[in-house]
């Protein structure tokens, strides 16, 4: 048990007024007052999400982009061995982050390109995905997707696709 001092919460601008958490809470090893926010997301008294500051909120995504390099799916390290070190004449990054809120698979800076390989668990969020790309485009960005099945099947025919996409 850590003394985390008093925490009073102002809510006056919703006509309520202020009141205050107790001065003991157990912290959990990851940061948050219980398990519903061992990454600090979650507030004590209200159960919604406490949004990030944009400087903590790169950190955490760079931090995840970081480790998702460290273990790239099969079909990524195929395409990345084929695409990495300008073999296709462009500087290409993989697990980039992007927006202070994506995390891109590839990325050709200069063309501002981003290349998603797309595995099984993208035919389930279709919607969230479509939400993703145009958020991108409206940053300037062209998103182009291509299969996982597709990368490992036929890698010419997925390269094929990259290089028109950087072309057009």
């Amino acid at each position: 048990m850590r003394r985390l001092g008093l925490v009073v919460g102002s809510s006056h601008a919703r006509g309520r007024t202020r009141r205050a958490s107790p001065g003991w809470a157990r912290r959990d090893t990851a940061g948050g007052c219980h398990g519903a926010c061992a990454f600090g997301c979650m507030t004590r008294t209200h159960n919604k999400p406490s949004f990030l500051r944009s400087d903590q909120r790169a950190a955490v995504l760079a931090e995840r982009a970081r480790a998702m390099r460290g273990s790239p799916t099969a079909s990524e390290e195929l395409l990345w061995a084929r695409i990495r070190g300008r073999r296709l004449g462009v500087v290409i990054r993989r697990q980039v982050p992007l927006l202070g809120r994506f995390i891109a698979d590839f990325l050709a800076p200069a063309q501002r390109l981003v290349i998603e390989v797309d595995g099984a668990y993208h035919a389930e969020r279709g919607h969230a995905d479509s939400r993703r790309d145009a958020a991108l485009a409206r940053a300037g960005y062209r998103v182009i997707r291509v299969e996982a099945s597709l990368v490992v099947r036929n890698i010419e025919s997925a390269l094929d696709r990259i290089r028109a996409a950087l072309v057009g």
